[in-house]
């Protein structure tokens, strides 16, 4: 059993699994900084960047409370300006299916498309999506998912379904089994109750597409066989 780490200002007080949880993930903002951490190691101001919500003095509260608790390494590098990177440890990555199944009730119970002034980032959704078991058809595969955004670089990110769980990394795949690829707001329509994947084109195995965005979301409508393919 890994070490238990000290209780914290204000614990539940109850000898309960789900208390003792709650005592290291239950915080505001722990289980986001989890999230946005599962693709790999970032530094402060790229997760300032992927939490807007989140106050500097927010941040830094909490990343020194997780490095304390076990759920983050804090990793210094000797450059200038100073590079500081946080990274998961197996504690918190095994945190990562939770989120999948949280994400998973939020779609049927909390879901609905972008409320006026709410951040979009269909990153952090992929991201939520990650901690997934692989699907029961068995499909394995490498899925490329390509944003573009006017004005920005588009983000790459390449989902790997294994046999085990999806995982995402945020890069290019040139050797992906399918790449999906299409504007933010051809993302959010894939990704909104209406779960339309007309927008996105899909170039290389559908199939392996299809497992990775029913992974990733709700499952897709009725019209979404129209979404341009690309054999």
């Amino acid at each position: 059993m890994p070490s238990v780490p000290p209780p914290k200002r204000h614990p539940y007080n109850q000898w309960s699994p789900d208390a003792r949880a709650l005592d290291l993930v239950g915080d505001k903002w722990t289980l986001l900084i989890i999230r946005d951490l599962a693709a790999g190691p970032r530094r402060f101001v790229e997760l300032q960047r992927v939490l807007p919500g989140i106050s500097t003095e927010q941040l830094r509260s909490r990343l020194n409370r997780m490095v304390a608790d076990g759920l983050l390494t804090r990793q210094r590098y000797r450059e200038v300006p100073p590079r500081v990177d946080y990274e998961l440890t197996e504690r918190a990555r095994d945190v990562l299916p939770v989120v999948a199944e949280l994400a998973t009730w939020g779609y049927a119970w909390a879901w609905s498309p972008p409320r006026p002034g709410e951040a979009v980032d269909i990153g952090a959704i992929l991201r939520a999506s990650s901690g997934h078991a692989a699907p029961r058809s068995g499909r394995t595969g490498t899925a490329e998912l390509v944003v573009s955004t006017r004005g920005r670089a588009d983000r790459h990110y390449t989902m790997q379904l294994s046999r085990d769980a999806m995982t995402i990394e945020e890069r290019p795949a040139p050797d992906a089994d399918v790449r999906v690829s299409g504007s933010e707001s051809d993302w959010v329509e894939a990704f909104s109750p209406s779960a339309s994947r007309s927008g996105l084109i899909i170039e290389g195995d559908a199939s392996v597409a299809d497992a990775v965005l029913d992974l990733c979301g709700a499952p897709a409508a009725a019209e979404s066989s129209d979404a341009s393919a690309v054999a």
